[in-house]
């Protein structure tokens, strides 16, 4: 009898798995990847198109949507940890490669999926999407990942604290070192501060309604949703919290406009601006920067209730749209127009108020668009720099000798916000404006921990809010 004889048939060919969930979550990974796209605009059309087929329901939409956000806000420390496990650079690895890693890892050291779960996912995972040679090198890098918990991993590929603090701070909870030590910067204090703030970076945000004043009510949302789905806000009065699960478009006032999903501190933001101290008459009203329209609706209705009219302008036309989408059936006299904050079509001194939230680098919103931190880049902060002076000298000019406007952005970096109010009031880089700041923190009633003023910096750890920022500044000449 020859050797041939002895030898084992060959297994038959078994085709992979289809997992819609982890298929899901892969394909909207690669559109943040390939396309720029942001996992907030991505994903919401996969997992609609998902549940129109009978086998995916709610627990899998949760665990795409999971899967996705986990890996994202992760990204850094999983690829620290891939990269302990291969034996070529990171940068060789095919992305789609490292997309089903980065999954994998996730589930791993991220999830309560059992290790063994987590693994024959990813590889058949790797199998539908990737074919079955490269399925081999994901099944050989996750069975090395699962040998130890998290903990352990960080000890070993995060350097020592004492020996580079913003490294080490910077592997272990997954944001890129430049931005680790902007937020410090920010942030100032103590080591605890700052881990507090990347942490918050790192948890899933509350969804949080406005009830748009005169047209709805936190009454009126707290009735629909019931005391175990909705809850009252921490600081703004027309602020409901939605428990995790909760599905906003259900809500009729949401739906038809009287309600929307904005942060508590976008909202805190309009308030105060609405609520600012004024010399003269409060008549018309400007929002320089409205897209995509949340602050411009509630500022919309509180201007509204006093007798006073709100020109929205945007400078994107597409944005604009979204903006009267926002606006409509506002009660009071509204207007909505594209036009450029920098070189406006208004005469100077019209407006009674002015909000410009500024376009910035978005590193106060992290929570909701992780992928941003892995998208910027310091380079940016140039970029956006003369377009920031542009729009708060141009604001200041259309508001009149009395008149308040707010400076806001969605970004603590210093550079994008206490710089950028220097600069402009001091005259650096072009025309000063003769104007003078305004105390926000007495507008923010019951808000904590708003430091020395007069402008206001509110952060995720602190206040459950976006990381907004807000200087009022009244025009004295």
């Amino acid at each position: 009898m020859n050797e041939q004889a002895h030898r084992r048939p060959p297994k038959p060919y078994r085709r992979p798995k289809k997992d819609p969930v982890r298929i899901l979550a892969f394909e909207a990974l690669r559109a943040v990847d390939e396309r720029d796209a942001y996992a907030n605009l991505v994903l919401p059309p996969l997992l609609r198109k998902a549940r129109e087929k009978d086998d995916f329901d709610a627990r899998d939409a949760a665990l795409a949507t999971e899967l996705v956000y986990g890996t994202l806000r992760r990204q850094g420390t999983y690829d620290a940890i891939i990269s302990a496990c291969i034996d070529r650079p990171l940068r060789e690895v095919d992305p789609p490669v490292l997309d089903v890693l980065a999954l994998g890892a996730h589930q791993l050291l991220g999830t309560r999926i059992p290790t063994h779960a987590a693994v024959s996912a990813s590889v058949e995972l790797a199998r539908v999407v990737l074919g079955d040679g490269r399925a081999r090198f994901v099944n050989a890098v996750l069975r090395k990942i699962s040998q130890d918990d998290l903990d352990t991993w960080l000890e070993r590929v995060a350097p020592p604290y004492e020996d580079d603090a913003e490294d080490h701070l910077a592997v272990v909870h997954s944001h890129p070192r430049w931005v680790v030590s902007a937020l410090w910067d920010s942030l100032g204090g103590p080591r605890a501060g700052i881990e507090d703030l990347l942490e918050a970076d790192n948890e899933r945000p509350e969804v949080t309604l406005v009830a748009r004043p005169g047209r709805s009510t936190t009454g009126e949302l707290l009735d629909v949703l019931g005391e175990e789905s909705g809850l009252p806000g921490r600081w703004s009065p027309y602020a409901v919290r939605l428990a995790e699960g909760g599905e906003p478009g259900a809500i009729e006032a949401v739906r038809d406009g009287r309600a929307g999903v904005q942060d508590e501190g976008s909202q805190l933001v309009a308030i105060a601006l609405a609520n600012a101290p004024l010399d003269g008459p409060d008549e018309r009203w400007l929002d320089g920067c409205a897209g995509p329209g949340g602050k411009a609706a509630l500022l919309g209705a509180l201007a509204a209730q006093r007798g006073a009219s709100l020109l929205a302008s945007e400078k994107q036309p597409h944005r604009a749209r979204l903006v009267e989408r926002a606006l409509a059936g506002n009660p009071g006299p509204y207007q909505v127009i594209a036009a450029d904050g920098t070189r406006p079509p208004w005469r100077e001194g019209c407006f009674d108020r002015v909000l410009v939230d500024v376009p910035c680098t978005g590193l106060g919103a992290l929570r909701r668009r992780p992928e941003a931190r892995w998208r910027r880049r310091p380079e940016d902060l140039e970029g956006f720099a003369p377009l920031q002076r542009g729009l708060l000298r141009e604001a200041l000019k259309a508001v009149r000798v009395g008149g308040v406007v707010g400076y806001a952005t969605c970004s603590p970096h210093l550079a994008e916000t206490r710089v950028v109010v220097d600069d402009v009031l001091k005259g650096r880089g072009g025309e000063a404006v003769e104007a003078e700041l305004v105390d926000a923190r007495p507008l923010m009633p019951g808000v904590p921990a708003l430091g020395d003023g007069p402008d206001v910096q509110l952060w995720p750890h602190l206040h459950g809010t976006d990381a907004m920022y807000l200087a009022l500044l009244r025009r004295t000449a």
